[in-house]
């Protein structure tokens, strides 16, 4: 695929993302401001998984006016919603783990609960040869999400 092409992926990508935004925030009945969707659209148009304050930057070149806070609130709204993911610690703190063996994570994502747990299924997991050309390997282990029972039983 020549680099025109490739472009034009991305942009039918980033408007699919978009169209998939407005019809989740319709149905939720959640109000999408200008503001809003150009957090969203900034989110959507990178693969570098940005934090909050590298999207706020962009977003303020092309509209000044919009708060470090709107697009925090942006954000875990669009998470609440469905529509986007996190990636490292949780929005409280950062989390530290004494237990250096090999295991894994089990992470409840309302109440932040974060359970070890062991499976001889996912250490044996390899790591694409693919993932090697990014860079160097340390480590890798699995996160699983999800509610906790405590949780559940709160609904």
């Amino acid at each position: 695929m020549g680099e025109r092409a490739a472009h034009e992926a991305a942009r039918v990508e980033v408007e699919r993302r978009v169209a998939h935004l407005v019809a989740v925030a319709k149905e939720a009945g959640v109000k999408l401001t200008h503001q809003r969707l150009e957090i969203f659209r900034e989110l959507a148009s990178t693969e570098a998984h940005p934090d909050a304050d590298t999207i706020f930057r962009a977003v303020q070149q092309r509209m000044p006016t919009v708060s470090i806070d709107t697009v925090y609130r942006t954000l875990w709204m669009l998470h609440d919603l469905g529509l986007v993911t996190t990636l490292g610690p949780s929005r409280h703190a950062v989390r530290f783990d004494a237990n250096l063996a090999p295991h894994h994570h089990y992470v409840c994502v309302r109440c932040g609960l974060v359970r070890d747990f062991d499976s001889e299924a996912l250490n044996a997991l390899q790591v694409p040869d693919k993932v090697g050309q990014l860079g160097s390997i340390i480590d890798a282990h699995v996160e699983v999400r999800g509610l906790c029972a405590a949780c559940q039983g709160a609904e």
